[in-house]
């Protein structure tokens, strides 16, 4: 074929590391629609080939579901297929699109291509960004309709002999089409379409291979079988690139590689400083079966398990036994190790639209209804939520946190409310570890400031550093405006964090991190130094924080520390850091 030149293309990294290889360019059908007229004696069979297109994507749905039953994935996927079912059901969908045909005398796929932007038209006007990207889901149902109408249903994978070297090139994939791959060991995929909090996103980081969504011409303007370099970390595609630059990239896949299997090494190694001071590393987690990448890494648990996520993709709220299931199969899978699952982080960018607080629009949502402030406003929820995390705290290892607190008074509040359901558990005869270890994330500025009610009525805490940055530093870290203000070492975060610690060890209680700052190997001999012992991570980034721990004296950095505490500036307190990682 005749190559083009080489350019780049920069989108959203939604799953990091570098692939190099051939496209292999995904056909939707959407791209190639066209209009044309039906003769009015024909209407009525224009009508009826779009309702068995859709009753075929219905028997697709349903075959997906089954073939997928026993996935790691399935939880993720049966939700994908609730939506995908409830769109397919709407009539703005079917209804409209019929209507459609009768009214301007048009083909089915034509008449189903105006409906659907209509549709994505309310979508736009949507300012949450995970609504927003609901428009996705809508956008991939029709494109099953449309290969059902076309006879293209499916997409075509790539050749076995080729498969570890194949770039997917679409302008969308769904986290089903994703999935019909993942035992073809594709190296990477590109869409238009997409963003870091959808469907797609979510499995692309569950597989562990580099992503990039939001390039919105990739599709057009790439062509089948070039060569490309994907790097998923700075958020770029590299077509056709230069000798001089493939090897750059070679190189540089060699060295990640090389790097990976060192890292692999450390997976049996306890993480303990050279002068002997002993840590412990967690991963977080967002769904139920990525569990399984502790034992992998050689995490020492779940030091965060997100569990808003079960209630993100679904268009029902997940009811008591659907929770239970999912922390049951957590627990027992970690055997014995501890798991600490967060209540429901609810609100801000994390929304449902079945929870009825959650429906009016909030003039600052960062500050307003989520979190414990959501689960108090809707008890109920709360209370389905507590009696599931109860009840499978038998089978295992597991802990309870609560996000948000930000006084004495939600204290009391939150442990009176898992009170109240201990009791009504009781009265029902249900099992449940009543020593269940009870914790808060410290993430509210007020919380980190006044933490004597914190250290008397909780087992542990963890330090969520993302929100206690963003309100500390009053910036809203989705903001690109303001983003370059967000600085995790500024003075005043570095010292609210060393009185925490300093409080928490004269209380003798344990303290974790689970926000990004604990993932960062520049932060971790700084964060040792104020006195962290317990960190909680992506479990890419747990081993390269174990060899900075293996690789640290402790003992020798306490005047280190103590010049980075006295600093005024954050650029001087980076320059600092920097001398401590070199020493």
């Amino acid at each position: 074929m005749t190559t083009t030149s080489n350019f780049s293309l920069y989108g959203i990294g939604v799953s990091g590391g570098i692939a190099i290889g051939r496209t292999k360019l995904v056909s939707h059908a959407t791209l190639d629609v066209s209009q044309y007229q039906i003769d009015p004696a024909h209407i009525t069979d224009e009508v009826n080939r779009l309702d068995l297109a859709i009753a075929g994507v219905r028997n697709e749905l349903r075959a997906l579901r089954d073939e997928m039953a026993t996935s790691e994935l399935a939880d993720d996927i049966e939700a994908f297929i609730d939506i995908q079912e409830t769109l397919l059901n709407d009539d703005a969908l079917s209804e409209n699109t019929k209507a459609y045909i009768v009214e301007h005398g048009c083909n089915a796929e034509w008449a189903l291509v105006q409906q659907m932007d209509a549709w994505l038209a309310q979508f736009d006007q949507i300012e949450d960004e995970y609504l927003r990207e609901r428009k996705f889901d809508i956008m991939q149902v029709v494109e099953r309709v449309l290969k059902q109408l076309t006879g293209h249903v499916g997409v075509a994978a790539p050749d076995v002999g080729v498969e570890s070297h194949t770039i997917l090139v679409a302008h969308d994939l769904s986290p089903a089409d994703v999935l019909q791959y993942k035992y073809h060991r594709f190296a990477a995929f590109v869409t238009d379409l997409g963003g870091a909090t959808s469907h797609t996103a979510i499995v692309a980081r569950s597989l562990g291979v580099p992503a990039l969504s939001g390039l919105r011409l990739a599709r057009q303007l790439i062509r089948e079988g070039e060569m490309v370099i994907v790097d998923g970390d700075s958020g770029s595609i590299i077509v056709n690139p230069s000798r001089a630059v493939l090897a750059q990239y070679r190189e540089r896949y060699q060295q990640q590689k090389e790097r990976r299997e060192a890292l692999m090494s450390l997976v049996r190694r306890r993480p303990k400083t050279k002068d002997g001071v002993e840590t412990s590393l967690f991963i977080n987690i967002e769904m139920p079966d990525n569990f399984t990448a502790a034992q992998k890494v050689g995490a020492q648990g779940i030091g965060l398990f997100r569990t808003e996520f079960l209630y993100l993709n679904r268009e029902e709220l997940p009811d008591e036994r659907t929770q239970f299931l999912a922390y049951r199969r957590v627990v027992r899978g970690m055997k014995g190790k501890p798991v600490i699952l967060r209540t429901l982080d609810l609100g801000a960018d994390k929304i449902h639209a079945g929870i009825d607080s959650l429906a009016r629009v909030m003039p600052n949502p960062a500050l307003g209804l989520r979190a414990i402030r959501l689960c108090f406003a809707e008890q109920a929820l709360f209370t389905t939520q507590l009696r599931a995390i109860l009840r499978a705290s038998v089978f295992g290892n597991l802990k309870m946190m609560i996000p948000l607190l930000s006084s004495a008074e939600e204290i009391r509040q939150a442990l009176d409310i898992i009170d109240g359901v201990k009791k009504t558990l009781d009265e029902e005869g249900v099992a449940y570890d009543r020593n269940i270890d009870i914790g808060a994330m410290i993430e509210v500025p007020s919380a980190a400031i006044a933490i004597e009610p914190f250290l008397k009525r909780f087992s542990f805490l963890s330090i969520g550093t993302n929100d206690l940055v963003q309100y500390l530093l009053a910036v809203d870290r989705s903001d690109q405006a303001v983003s370059r203000l967000y600085d995790p070492v500024h003075p005043a975060m570095l010292r609210l964090l060393s009185h925490v610690l300093k409080h928490a060890e004269k209380a003798k209680i344990p303290v974790s991190m689970c926000g990004e700052m604990a993932g960062d190997p520049e932060m971790t001999r700084l964060l040792l130094g104020l006195g962290l012992r317990h960190f909680s991570m992506s479990a890419s980034t747990l081993l390269a924080v174990k060899e900075r721990i293996l690789n640290t004296d402790l003992g020798a950095q306490k005047k280190s520390i103590a010049r980075i505490l006295r600093s005024n500036s954050s650029l001087k307190t980076r320059a600092l850091i920097e001398q401590l990682n070199q020493s």
